[in-house]
């Protein structure tokens, strides 16, 4: 849903075929469209109000979408935004209301920069804190997740100077001797938390709160590497940006740097690896992971 959680947001025009398969659950829950219906690659989704409260009616269309959803209603609202109804792989979920977004804070400046890598690892630790209850069904372990990149180092050992096979090879040091294990986000990045209204400010303000969550679990630190590659390229390849980036991260979340540079690398390799079989543009990745390599060799 990336930011299009946000109301008045849409990430393509009015969509026929998305305002029909929505149809069914905007009568049953008694929904008032706010906007037009539309499409993403996995899920059908439309600003309505419910008894004029403002939500977002999602339904997902592929299967990792829908395992997503479940994660959601597993946090029960504790720092994500809530599920105000569910049936099958249609969710209701309170719809983000702040003036606040992290994308700008970043582009804002090294202040603004570091400041939303702050509200990012926050965010990130209450996510992991929660474990009460059993953990929801669908859910993959991160060893499957880099399987992509197993594979393209495989295929292409040497390409951009050996950094997918070096990449690979420290993905795999670090699943063998996990630090924990906890559901992840998994796709932590600026514009999956968004602003639900100040704490302190109008009554019902819920701060910073998660959208769209992958169905993962695993070493707690993978979800905090992919600030790194975010939120786009001119802030994440900015000179000094990376180094003051991971003090900031750990120093937010206790993680020795050291691990975070070879979690950082882990991390760029994986998604330079799915960016470049998906034909789209790997730089950013590539140029985190060459940050990464060397920090490391200082």
């Amino acid at each position: 849903m990336s930011s299009s959680h946000r109301a008045g947001e849409r990430a393509a025009g009015p969509d026929a075929d998305a305002d029909a398969a929505l149809a069914p659950w905007r009568n049953r829950w008694g929904l008032e469209a706010d906007g037009a219906a539309f499409s993403t690659p996995s899920s059908a989704l439309q600003p309505v109000r419910q008894h004029g409260r403002a939500a977002y009616l999602k339904l997902a269309t592929v299967a990792e979408e829908a395992a997503g959803g479940r994660v959601l209603r597993w946090w029960a609202g504790r720092g994500a935004a809530a599920v105000l109804a569910a049936d099958g792989d249609a969710l209701l979920l309170e719809r983000a209301d702040g003036d606040r977004d992290l994308v700008a804070l970043a582009a804002s400046g090294a202040a603004g920069d570091d400041a939303a890598t702050r509200i990012l690892c926050r965010a990130a630790l209450r996510l992991h804190a929660i474990d009460d209850l059993p953990r929801p069904d669908g859910l993959v372990d991160l060893r499957r997740w880099f399987r992509e990149l197993f594979e393209h180092a495989a295929e292409n050992p040497v390409a951009h100077d050996g950094l997918f096979a070096r990449a690979a090879a420290e993905a795999e040091a670090l699943l063998a001797h996990p630090a924990g294990d906890v559901v992840l986000h998994g796709d932590l990045h600026h514009g999956n938390v968004l602003d639900f209204g100040t704490e302190t400010g109008a009554a019902g303000g819920r701060g910073w709160l998660a959208i769209d969550p992958k169905h993962l679990h695993g070493d707690p630190a993978f979800d905090f590497a992919n600030i790194l590659c975010n939120p786009k390229r001119e802030v994440a390849l900015a000179p000094g940006r990376f180094g003051r980036t991971v003090r900031v991260i750990a120093d937010e979340t206790g993680i020795d740097a050291v691990r975070l540079l070879r979690w950082a690398l882990a991390w760029a390799g994986l998604s330079a690896a799915w960016s470049e079989r998906s034909g789209d543009d790997a730089g950013t990745a590539v140029g985190v992971g060459r940050l990464a390599l060397r920090a490391a060799a200082r």
